[in-house]
């Protein structure tokens, strides 16, 4: 492969995941870390990426599917229906990680009587709670994805690492028998780090995610207490996943 063809790769894969880590990057090239790290730095200089601590971001994504804004508006009503859903499964004074996806912000909106304190890498979460009164807000660490509305990189991670926490709610890209799966390593790394950090692990995920598998494992259903989802989930992947021991919650539809 030659240095321009391993620049357009690397460019195309940014198109198409937004954001990478370094070594993600060099995996996918099949390059030393050395060199794409070069290739980084001409590509930026070039105006089409931006270098970030232990990565690259893509300036001007061609897509719109990562963004917060966009997701949000997806399943919009079965994702009201798994946030209460989910916060009706939890005891009071809770301490919570809440992660930064969209379906999860929905569980964030019903959750100030219940959790006194919730840790998030979550720009929308942080700003719904920013005139609250009875929640106790820790913002973790680390490099801003506005678009995403997330935090990412390694201070994020560190922060994770050091958190305890009753439970983390969080969300994915998909879910088989195989396990959990998700988009981006960079915020694999992270999920990783919260599910280390709770005692009880609740995955919000709506019907469009069963059988479907993104690009990055993040855990087996060993490590998963209870999924939330709503009543479109398929029924047969429902039962099998009950089989293995996992807790479905189907949401009654709203």
């Amino acid at each position: 492969m030659t240095a321009e063809e391993r620049k357009h790769r690397i460019e195309a894969y940014l198109q198409r995941v937004e954001f990478a880590s370094l070594e993600e990057l060099a995996q996918h090239v099949e390059a030393s870390t050395s060199t794409v790290r070069r290739d980084l730095t001409t590509l930026e200089a070039a105006g089409n990426l931006r270098r970030t601590h232990g990565g690259a971001r893509i300036i001007t994504p061609k897509t719109d599917e990562f963004a917060f804004t966009s997701r949000d508006t997806h399943q919009l009503s079965e994702k009201e229906a798994i946030g209460k859903a989910c916060v009706e499964l939890l005891g009071t004074n809770r301490s919570v990680i809440l992660d930064a996806g969209t379906t999860v912000y929905h569980v964030a909106r019903y959750l100030e009587e219940k959790a006194p304190q919730i840790v998030t890498n979550s720009l929308p979460v942080a700003n719904l709670f920013a005139s609250a009164n009875k929640v106790e807000v820790i913002l973790a660490g680390g490099v801003i994805y506005p678009r995403l509305g997330v935090l990412v990189g390694p201070m994020t991670v560190e922060a994770f690492s050091k958190m305890r926490a009753d439970v983390a709610i969080m969300s994915a890209g998909g879910i088989t028998l195989e396990g959990i799966t998700n988009s981006h390593a960079l915020l694999i790394d992270i999920q990783r780090a919260m599910l280390k950090a709770a005692q009880k692990i609740i995955f919000c995920l709506d019907h469009t995610k069963f059988g479907r598998q993104s690009v990055s494992p993040l855990c087996g259903l060993d490590m998963v207490d209870t999924i939330v989802t709503d009543s479109r989930a398929p029924q047969g992947l429902v039962a099998a996943l009950r089989t293995q021991g996992v807790e479905v919650i189907l949401a009654p539809h709203t």
